[in-house]
């Protein structure tokens, strides 16, 4: 009975630590934060989601992680985007992930790059 009871326990463990599948148009939402990249005279500006761990589809890159990936490169293509994004750093926001793709080597900044989004939050 011992026994049972402990396999129920780890299989109920098991299933609870999936992470959620996240697809191409997926709402993704977490804390907004930056950093800066680059060079010391040619440094960027690097925006990152925090989220609960998901999992992406393939092909392959890190997506494959037992628990998907947490941390999300958020891309900006112009001052536009950066300007959208600007004022809720530090803040939950919620994004619609329009591109996603894996990072494609251990110790980037990112587990998984955004590279086109729209946001859904309002101020």
């Amino acid at each position: 009975m011992l026994a049972f009871c402990l396999a129920v326990t780890f299989a109920a463990d098991a299933s609870a630590q999936k992470p959620k599948p996240l697809k191409d148009g997926g709402v993704l939402s977490g804390e907004l934060t930056a950093t800066r990249s680059g060079p010391r005279k040619k440094r960027v500006v690097v925006y990152q989601l925090t989220s609960e761990p998901r999992s992406l589809p393939a092909p392959g890159g890190l997506c494959n992680l037992e628990t998907g990936p947490e941390t999300f490169q958020i891309v900006t293509s112009d001052a536009a985007e950066v300007a959208v994004l600007k004022p809720f750093l530090g803040k939950t926001v919620v994004l619609k992930a329009e591109e996603l793709s894996c990072s494609n080597a251990a110790g980037q900044l990112s587990d998984a790059i955004v590279s086109k989004w729209s946001l859904l939050t309002k101020r």
